[in-house]
């Protein structure tokens, strides 16, 4: 299935897309105002008690306040995490090779934003914002030391993450929280789908800036699955339904070229993810 979160007649609510018809949206009951309801409801999620058309809403981030911090995976594309060790913005790089174990990182959640949504390049904090394309995986199930066989029955599914970095604050400060964290820095959406939907071993991954193919990876490509992320993860470490983990970026980054590629005002990234869909935003 595949979700929405929108603002509809003034109010925040959740729609199923119709499988005969994308522009026909089917709304939830009310009381489901945002994708951590529907998850919430295991397998009790009602029928749409009422239907419109695409044109008469507005899209949100499919969790626009998330419950905990987003959690996200460091270099996890073997190309990418040649590009970002050679990069110079990596502090802690001393080889080039791919990271023993997934490294790991978070966003505060005031930092989602929805599709469509300009953002603001904050220049007078930081003057290197550049994009990163990812599949983001949504928890469906409280869990711990989770195995990694068992991994998969706590996802619920996925959804689109551009996770923009501000470079210079992220080499400056000798760690990556404060530039993935800026206001604005997590556009998310536009919509979320349900784990059938997608194909592990084979979801293309592409990211455009003003129509340039910048990124392209498949998410056969990971450096560790999501099931060993999982599992990493929750090592003593309880993960909560609604959590959203961040799968990493592959190459093709602005730090990835000769001179570095950094977001400029009027500048459009778009993040296309098959069977998920296509984000996209511009900066100002």
């Amino acid at each position: 299935m595949r979700f929405l979160t929108v603002r509809y007649e003034g109010q925040q609510r959740v729609a199923i897309e119709a499988e005969s018809d994308p522009h026909q949206l089917g709304f939830l009951p009310p009381a489901f105002s945002s994708l951590l309801d529907v998850i919430d409801a295991g397998d009790e999620v009602p029928a749409p008690v009422e239907w419109a058309v695409f044109d008469d809403v507005q899209l949100l981030a499919p969790i626009p306040c998330p419950r905990r911090n987003i959690l996200c995976v460091g270099m996890n594309y073997c190309e990418h995490s040649i590009e970002f060790s050679q990069s110079g913005f990596d502090t802690s790089a001393t080889t080039t090779s791919q990271p023993e174990f997934p490294i790991i990182f978070s966003k505060f959640g005031s930092s989602v934003v929805g599709p469509g949504e300009t953002i603001d390049l904050l220049p007078h904090v930081t003057s290197q914002v550049d994009y990163e394309a990812e599949l983001a995986v949504l928890i469906g199930k409280q869990g711990r030391d989770i195995p990694v066989d068992k991994a998969m029955d706590f996802v619920w599914g996925y959804t689109v993450i551009n996770d923009v970095t501000a470079r210079d604050r992220q080499k400056r400060h000798r760690q990556w929280l404060l530039g993935k964290t800026l206001d604005g820095f997590c556009p998310m959406g536009p919509r979320a789908v349900t784990r059938d939907e997608v194909d592990l071993s084979d979801t293309r991954l592409t990211c455009y800036v003003n129509d340039e193919l910048r990124q392209e990876a498949n998410t056969r490509e990971l450096i560790f699955s999501v099931p060993e992320i999982i599992s990493v993860i929750s090592e003593g470490f309880t993960l909560q339904p609604g959590d959203l983990i961040a799968t990493g970026t592959p190459a093709g980054v602005g730090i990835g070229y000769d001179p570095p590629r950094f977001l400029k005002p009027g500048d459009c990234v778009r993040i296309e993810i098959s069977n998920v869909g296509t984000l996209e935003n511009t900066f100002k």
